[in-house]
């Protein structure tokens, strides 16, 4: 069980929080891809959604539950949650490819898949803007359309250094922002440092209010006083029941300058922590709920 099973959140729930946990760097392909693959598996939201992107949709046969945008790809048959995989569900789509994000699980299902015979990519992740390019670049690699994903991948690095500009010119003072993974039992489950939330606060010209920790962790109620974040940003998800209100009650943020202005930004899962081909728009539209008076989306 990963770290989300302590919080009693079911897979399912948290299936856009894939993003939320670091993975290696260093992934690699299990054996050559077949880049004339018809019969694609993909586990993993953003390698679902740069497929599609690259104009590669139709060839995805089945797709993990983070995997929830575009609409298409959600409609497609689902073989579980990204870290709970089993390869038998997997296998039984007669796949000619599976590309995975890295960090897929658990590690005995993935020994499964990568003995199959099925070919089979392990596609980076790093918490970084600046990764999501190359990320682009393997996935195109992997469904043999390198020419495509070199165009994305451009488009997207331009989309950033447009939004960095638009970023330098705010005058205001930044934003504290405390990202909750969540508020069960009254307790703060915060993104710190080395993670997607924390890229994409940055992103959108915001200081993250949890810097101080790496990775998700539970903040005691004198971490989160001290922090004194200006603005809660959550993701959207109706299951997890992440509201203001919610947000507000906690004794440790009812004093905090966000609960004095109601500032609380609920935003899709994967459009917010994705880190993919839509990163340059999510992060204008928080910057522009951030700074309202100076950043238009």
């Amino acid at each position: 069980m990963d770290q989300f099973g302590s919080l009693g959140l079911t897979a399912r729930t948290l299936a856009t929080a894939l993003l939320l946990i670091v993975a290696p760097a260093g992934a690699t392909l299990a054996q050559s891809s077949p880049s004339g693959a018809q019969r694609i598996v993909s586990i993993g939201g953003t390698v679902t959604e740069i497929i599609h992107a690259l104009g590669e949709g139709e060839r995805v046969i089945a797709v993990d539950s983070t995997s929830t945008y575009p609409q298409s790809a959600a409609d497609k048959p689902d073989v579980g949650y990204i870290r709970q995989l089993s390869a038998e569900g997997v296998l039984s789509q007669k796949p000619d490819l599976i590309i995975a994000e890295a960090g897929a699980g658990p590690a005995d299902a993935i020994a499964i898949l990568k003995a199959s015979g099925v070919a089979m990519v392990s596609i980076p992740t790093p918490p970084e803007a600046e990764a999501i390019a190359g990320k682009i670049r393997a996935v195109g690699a992997a469904v043999g359309t390198p020419d495509a994903a070199e165009k994305l991948a451009t488009d997207v690095d331009a989309g950033l250094s447009a939004l960095k500009q638009k970023i330098a010119a705010i005058s205001a003072p930044k934003k504290r922002v405390l990202f909750a993974l969540s508020l069960s039992n009254g307790r703060v489950m915060a993104a710190g440092t080395n993670t997607s939330a924390d890229a994409i606060i940055r992103l959108a010209g915001g200081v993250n209010a949890a810097g101080d920790v790496t990775g998700y962790k539970p903040l005691s109620d004198e971490a989160v006083i001290a922090a004194a974040p200006d603005v809660v940003l959550v993701m959207d998800n109706p299951q997890l029941h992440l509201t203001a209100e919610q947000a507000f009650a906690l004794p440790a943020l009812q004093t905090s300058p966000a609960a004095k202005t109601g500032a609380f930004i609920a935003m899709d899962g994967l459009y917010l922590l994705g880190l993919g081909p839509r990163t340059p728009a999510a992060a204008l539209d928080l910057a522009a709920r951030l700074y309202p008076d100076t950043v238009k989306p």
